[in-house]
């Protein structure tokens, strides 16, 4: 790691720090907050891994896993009220759903970019954080609310995620959290393609750009 890692390992902790912040906060029946900011993680692992290569990109990475750890950490020891009931601001299930998804994915990103680092400037970027994206979701939504897993933390009562309702409120019947996670992988899926513009400014500023 060098002085000049420094702005992309500053910005993934930012990130991480606001998204576990903002993930508290109602957007609609079917996000947080949080879900606009986490994925901007997957355009500052990529923009590492365009100016300076797959290693610091993967130490980018791991420095906001060990942040993300300490906010859930953090979060276990918050204790929040409603319904007449106590409950930590972050359980052992999204903890664990939290950082397994938030490191196979950004390290999958990562080994997909560099696969295709050679080929048109926008591939790269674009299909490692669409793969990425849509391992996050499918590995977070199904370990912190899915009732096959309630085995991994029997005192965190999850039932309420597995109601079953039209999907999105419009689609066909699934559980609750299927909704949930559907809804987070499509703001993701939009943001990729979003972010392809601030990659392509940064990168060609570097003068990285291919």
């Amino acid at each position: 790691m060098t002085r000049a890692h420094l702005p992309g390992i500053i910005a993934m902790a930012m990130i991480v720090v606001a998204s576990n912040i903002l993930v508290q906060f109602l957007f609609g029946n079917w996000l947080t907050w949080g879900a606009f900011t986490y994925p901007l993680a997957f355009l500052v692992t990529d923009i590492m891994n365009r100016v300076y290569g797959a290693g610091p990109a993967r130490t980018v990475v791991f420095v906001g896993f060990v942040v993300g750890v300490f906010c859930s950490l953090i979060g276990t020891q918050i204790m929040l009220q409603g319904d007449g009931f106590t409950y930590p601001a972050v359980t052992f299930r999204i903890a664990i759903g939290s950082g397994l998804a938030f490191l196979t994915a950004q390290l999958m990103d990562v080994g997909i970019f560099s696969a295709l680092r050679n080929g048109t400037w926008w591939k790269a970027p674009l299909v490692s954080t669409i793969v990425g994206s849509s391992v996050d979701t499918a590995i977070f939504f199904t370990l912190a609310f899915s009732a096959s897993l309630t085995w991994l933390e029997p005192g965190n009562d999850v039932s309420w995620a597995g109601e079953v309702l039209p999907m999105l409120g419009v689609g066909p019947e699934a559980p609750l959290w299927v909704s949930l996670a559907v809804a987070d992988w499509m703001v993701k899926l939009t943001l990729a393609l979003i972010a392809l513009a601030p990659f392509r400014w940064v990168t060609a500023r570097a003068g990285t750009a291919t």
